[in-house]
């Protein structure tokens, strides 16, 4: 007699299989989950009837089998997972987080690598460089322009934390200084923690889009989640939290967008790319090293288009409609975000403040509560006394002093500095072929095509070049100060070529601000240039003026413009009226913070103790102290995750063999890669290797000083490696025995927890002696203890 149990028929042999196949997932998902196979044929074979039995049977009752608590927790584990992961993520990036009540990262040797960098370049030290990022959201609160070698964004994200915490703008944020009572700097920390603990759920679904198996994606998120570095930089007010954040979110949305390519041109395709496009404007906004990221979807979008346009099938209009698209989303929209995030930091920086000698003339003229052109006369007549300042990206002012070139002429030097200096001042005379100048003759305004003498107020020597070899830049001619008022020559003298002019399309005067021109040599035909070449240190380091045989009039390092400008016959006027054009003023910011980021290299005088080599950060081989190692200060120590470390670096060599060992498969005549497993590897595999290849060898080249942190973007796309090394090496345990692919999982998940257990003192902060942790120095470069 067939006998009804728990829904499912029994009865015979067929049924017996058909039962099992009911009670064994069908087909694993991408994700993990299992896929139930169809209910009709379940239905069907619930009322099949054994022939012997085929007279006067009772009626079946079919019952619908219950859902259990087990299938509906993996019918919802896409959220329900992701949720606890990210409840644990808050809790390790904010437990404590307020415990140390001082600023927290000694920036001692980033001040003087920050220094030397400004050195070289010619650019001011400015107190905005000198502490932390902190700093910058008072300058924002109290909207002071400053300068920085990084985009606005992250920074203005700290000044908003500052802003709804209460704070009021006026704490220096000096390297371990103690908080103020009235600054809620826990609240600053916990707003910029979050950035960190949203990483988590990122690395979930990015995992997931990545065609991990479940398995697969719990280990990449926990990875992430107890990473000892991720949880310790979030805790700060650093900008690496908010880089980490775009960073995920840039390669999450590429990876959705991939996973679309068959649904082309749908409002989901649509809007997986342009989030792309603002992932990548975000991140690039925070840090230049999101540029890295920005390549990544750059190298799979040529790829991607390639492809299409080897595929004879599409139609031309198909391809260009592709074509545009992705110019749209992942270049104009980037580009937008970028600008925006720029055109925000100069409507909210509106005061004079500590950066504004980074900027032209223009545009500190327009800045509240500033001394460039306050009061200046409009126009420079001939006994005006001014500051000529160069127009170059970061240029400084025309300067003279009284040491003398060691070589050469051996006459006074002449450079371009940033500071303000008497030394800065000049007057404005006739040629020598002109009539001597007089305080009461009738005012003459030089302008276009004017020849002039420049005399050095100070000194009294003129502006002079000769056909001697300028003493860095030896193949254009030295400039020096010579002679004075009455002794000189025609090497003095120099032509007035007006470039532009913001306020009037009339050549004939030279206006204040408004104005660019170029001086010619008159004699030599050679133009006066004040370009990046610094001093050697007999010329305190200060920016080389020489003058440049070539012609090019777009070279803006050949433009110069009045600043500043006296003339007691003169009435006052205001040239701040004028406004400098945002697009200019964008980049020349930007080439300045190129300028002063490229220079910023070790100084071989100066021992840093912080700062570390490309080679030791995959390897783990050195941390980070990131305060002071007294007793009584909370310590924290900057340094990863030995399991989350070494396995990615590992996993990078593995996929390098695996791919070796396809490779010469297939060339050997082997077909065992269908063409789905070749897809995976491909976008799951290859192109997080190229993420960790784009983020990590920039560093390898850089001369530039480097630490720990500038490894995390690169840790990630390491991570993801090591997540498709165990999920491709696993999927035979997979198909074999799913208990054995658990205990290799559950091992894993084992390591990496408890290692951030181990460790988790570095993270909350270490208090008391440091020798409690000797237990964790398992290496001399591990710091944590003396």
């Amino acid at each position: 007699m067939t006998v009804t149990q728990g829904g499912q028929t029994t009865g015979t042999a067929q049924d017996t299989q058909a039962l099992r196949r009911r009670n064994v997932p069908e087909q694993s998902r991408s994700n993990g989950s299992a896929t139930q196979p169809p209910q009709e044929e379940d239905q069907k074979k619930s009322q099949m009837v054994h022939p012997s039995h085929s007279l006067k049977l009772p009626k079946l009752i079919v019952l619908k089998p219950r859902t259990s608590i087990l299938q509906s927790l993996d019918e919802w584990e896409f959220l329900i997972a992701p949720l606890l992961f990210t409840l644990v993520s808050f809790f390790t990036r904010m437990y404590k987080i307020g415990l140390s009540n001082i600023v927290t990262w000694d920036e001692a040797q980033y001040v003087n690598h920050t220094e030397n960098a400004l050195l070289l370049t010619g650019l001011k030290l400015t107190e905005s460089l000198l502490i932390s990022f902190g700093k910058f959201g008072s300058h924002y609160l109290k909207r002071e322009f400053y300068f920085d070698v990084h985009p606005p964004l992250g920074k203005m994200l700290v000044g908003l934390s500052g802003y709804m915490a209460g704070y009021n703008g006026s704490f220096e944020f000096k390297s371990g200084e103690t908080y103020p009572e009235e600054l809620n700097y826990t609240f600053m920390r916990l707003f910029n923690s979050t950035f960190g603990a949203l990483c988590v759920p990122l690395a979930y679904y990015t995992a997931r889009e990545l065609n991990f198996r479940r398995s697969t994606v719990w280990l990449v998120t926990l990875m992430v989640l107890c990473e000892n570095s991720y949880a310790t930089i979030s805790r700060f007010i650093l900008l690496d939290s908010m880089l980490l954040f775009f960073t995920f979110t840039t390669v999450l949305c590429w990876a959705r967008f991939h996973r679309l390519q068959k649904q082309s041109f749908s409002m989901e395709w649509f809007f997986w790319l342009f989030l792309t496009g603002i992932s990548i404007g975000c991140v690039t906004s925070v840090k230049w090293v999101g540029l890295f990221c920005t390549a990544l979807v750059g190298l799979y979008t040529a790829e991607d288009l390639w492809n299409k346009f080897g595929d004879l099938r599409m139609p031309k209009t198909t391809l260009a409609s592709h074509l545009v698209a992705r110019v749209a989303g992942l270049i104009v929209v980037p580009c937008l975000v970028y600008m925006f995030s720029f055109w925000v930091h100069f409507l909210v920086l509106e005061n004079s403040g500590p950066g504004d000698a980074q900027m032209s003339s223009l545009f500190q003229a327009n800045l509240r509560g500033t001394e460039v052109g306050k009061d200046s006369p409009l126009e420079v007549a001939y006994g005006s006394r001014a500051t000529i300042k160069n127009m170059g990206y970061g240029g400084g002012l025309l300067h003279s002093h009284v040491q003398t070139y060691p070589e050469g002429s051996q006459q006074q030097q002449v450079t371009c500095y940033h500071h303000k200096d008497a030394n800065n001042d000049w007057f404005f005379y006739p040629n020598r072929n002109e009539p001597v100048y007089q305080s009461d003759s009738p005012l003459i305004y030089p302008g276009d095509k004017t020849v002039i003498r420049l005399i050095h107020s100070q000194t009294g020597r003129n502006l002079h070049s000769h056909a001697v070899s300028a003493p860095v830049t030896k193949g254009d001619y030295e400039v020096s100060s010579y002679g004075n008022t009455t002794v000189g020559d025609d090497k003095d003298h120099w032509t007035v070529e007006v470039v532009s002019d913001a306020a009037s399309r009339d050549r004939s005067k030279i206006r204040t601000l408004t104005t660019a021109f170029r001086l010619r040599h008159t004699a030599l035909g050679c133009y006066l240039r004040a370009g990046t070449v610094n001093l050697p240190q007999w010329g305190f380091k200060q920016i080389e003026v020489t003058c440049v045989k070539q012609n090019n009039p777009g070279d803006v390092y050949t433009h110069w413009n009045v600043e500043a400008h006296w003339n007691e016959r003169l009435p006052a006027g205001d040239p701040g009226s004028y406004k400098s054009p945002f697009f200019r003023d964008f980049i020349h910011l930007n080439v300045a913070m190129m300028t002063s980021n490229n220079a910023l290299v070790p100084d071989p005088d100066k021992q840093d103790d912080l700062a570390s080599q490309f080679w030791q950060w995959p390897i783990l081989h050195v941390g980070l102290r990131m305060c002071g190692w007294d007793d009584h200060i909370v310590k924290y120590f900057l340094l990863g995750n030995p399991a989350v470390y070494w396995s990615s670096s590992l996993s990078l060599l593995v996929f390098g063999g695996l791919v070796a060992w396809y490779l010469i498969r297939w060339q050997r005549g082997y077909d065992e890669l269908k063409p789905a497993d070749i897809d995976h590897i491909h976008y799951s595999g290859l192109y997080p290797v190229a993420g960790w290849f784009l983020h990590y060898l920039p560093f390898v080249a850089m001369a530039r000083v480097t630490y720990v942190h500038h490894y995390y973007p690169a840790l990630y796309f390491a991570i993801l490696t090591a997540g498709f090394m165990l999920d491709w090496t696993t999927r035979p345990l997979a198909r074999k025995d799913r208990r054995i692919e658990w205990v290799v999982y559950g091992l894993a998940y084992a390591i990496v927890i408890g290692l951030f257990v181990l460790f988790r003192a570095i993270v909350f902060g270490m208090e008391g002696k440091n020798q409690q942790w000797r237990h964790l120095k398992w290496f001399d470069k591990w710091r944590i203890s003396d």
